[in-house]
């Protein structure tokens, strides 16, 4: 095999394996308490609506946004995980 052709097969399989690490969904919780106004992904944990969006206030511990797994801590949330 001459070097070029070392080279293709070498640069596909590399590539083949970012193309893969890429199509892997990244894991996501649901995060209480970190959406500010109007930027919550969807309902509210006590019912107040139904719709993302519709947060009115920064912070508010009902409402939830999703974050990457392992992170919502750290950004001061809490994970509900029967949500």
């Amino acid at each position: 095999m001459n070097n070029k052709a070392m080279i293709a097969v070498a640069l596909a399989g590399l590539l083949g394996s970012a193309m893969a690490a890429a199509a892997e969904p990244a894991k996501t919780e649901k995060c209480f308490g970190v959406a500010k106004a109007g930027q919550n992904d969807c309902a509210t944990k006590t019912g107040s609506h139904s719709c993302a969006g519709q947060g009115k206030k920064d912070m508010d511990p009902s409402e939830w946004k999703k974050v990457p797994a392992g992170t919502c801590e750290k950004m001061g949330g809490k994970v509900d995980k029967a949500a």
